[in-house]
């Protein structure tokens, strides 16, 4: 399964069929989906059941956890598996939320059927940012309060009313959450990151416009919701866990924190124990935590963009070259020794000419995109070619 590519969504709800029993209360699900990282906003791994042929990126665990969680979300709720039927829900359900606007330019390439449009959709929540430049330049690009739709949809389900004002009241205490907590700790520059990684990603909300005091409590108190309130004492606990240490006035916050929230000290603990535990096992891939100079940065997520583009068109630039029989010899000399000024240039001007006929390989093609051909060169050896289309869902006999 590709989550980049169209038809994602479909090729999801026929892996999902044969795993229906996975997930069978809400306890489960908010748990593995802890391991994952989703409920931190962190995306470190997805669920089991889902086996892609490439290394997934950052948004792309994003949006298989997001529709995992929706999907049995629906089903632990409405006791039902029709996935057209859950389909439609979550559109309506986006609908009431008023965050299912398709760009003009999206809806030409979208078509009619509900899961194209909800591709589109999703994308809409997951990336904080839809250009190329900020994809480039940030280490993380996704929605760090994405749980947080799980959760009103949750609400939405039970026909709760008021789900846009709710999801406004759960945006308000999160972020205010985050700020006690970070005021509970000596401040660096990683707890900044993590502040302006969730500020970023509030839709229902403005943070400048929100008074950080002490009267989010009295909203705190008054939630019945015990996996908003869970879900809000992780989150607390990420922000005070960040630097690998608990000092008193962050121990007293947390505590105090969950008697506000009605919750155990037995489920305050377990929550700071597992929250220490993930820190620990994904210190050095958690983006906020990661120390890089700029131009180092630049070069590790264009690399890392160059990697996803190559290996998601290989099928098509390995035909592509395969008709080039003078750009293939280049390349093959150019790995035992150095080309010419004119051989580079042939090189360069060749392989421009391939991605033209590949939209998304446009990158290339912009002012400066020459020095991202050392890269793909790097990585010719993987265009090897495929025999399916990884979002094909196979007819049943």
């Amino acid at each position: 399964m590709n989550p980049s590519a169209k038809g994602w969504i479909d090729k999801f709800g026929s892996l999902v069929k044969s795993h229906e029993g996975k997930y069978d209360t809400f306890e489960v699900l908010f748990e593995d989906l802890k391991n994952t990282g989703f409920v931190y906003g962190i995306n470190v791994g997805y669920p089991d059941f889902i086996s892609p042929e490439h290394a997934l990126s950052e948004d792309e665990k994003a949006k298989i956890n997001l529709m995992t969680t929706l999907y049995f979300t629906f089903k632990i709720e409405t006791q039902g598996a029709d996935f057209e039927l859950f389909l439609k829900e979550i559109f309506k359900f986006y609908e009431t939320l008023e965050v299912n606007k398709v760009s003009f330019l999206g809806k030409l390439f979208t078509g009619n059927k509900t899961s194209s449009k909800l591709e589109k959709i999703l994308d809409s929540r997951i990336y904080l940012e839809d250009n190329i430049i900020s994809k480039t330049f940030n280490g993380s690009i996704t929605n760090s309060l994405l749980f947080l739709d799980a959760l009103l949809f949750r609400r939405y389900l039970l026909h709760v009313k008021g789900i846009k004002k709710h999801a406004q009241l759960l945006e308000y205490l999160a972020i205010n959450i985050t700020y006690h907590a970070l005021n509970s700790k000596e401040k660096n520059k990683k707890d900044e990151k993590l502040a302006q990684l969730l500020a970023s990603s509030l839709t229902f909300i403005n943070s400048d416009s929100k008074k950080f005091d002490g009267a989010y409590r009295k909203k705190l108190v008054v939630n019945q919701d015990v996996w908003e309130n869970r879900y809000l004492l992780n989150l607390a606990c990420l922000t005070v866990w960040e630097d690998h240490s608990l000092d008193y006035l962050e121990s007293a916050f947390i505590y105090d924190l969950g008697k506000d929230l009605k919750l155990d000290v037995e489920i305050i603990q377990g929550s700071l124990a597992h929250v220490s535990n993930f820190i620990h096992s994904n210190k050095d891939t958690i983006p906020f935590l990661q120390e890089q100079n700029m131009a180092l940065q630049f070069y590790d997520s264009m690399s890392k963009l160059v990697n996803r583009l190559i290996l998601r068109n290989r099928k098509r630039l390995h035909k592509e070259l395969s008709e080039s029989a003078e750009l293939v010899a280049l390349l093959s000399k150019s790995t035992v020794r150095d080309l010419t000024k004119e051989e580079k240039k042939k090189v360069q001007s060749q392989l421009l000419d391939i991605f033209k006929s590949i939209p998304s390989l446009a990158i290339f093609l912009l002012p400066g995109g020459a020095i991202l051909l050392p890269i793909f060169i790097k990585l010719i050896p993987k265009l090897l070619p495929s025999a399916f289309d990884e979002n094909r869902v196979e007819n049943e006999e």
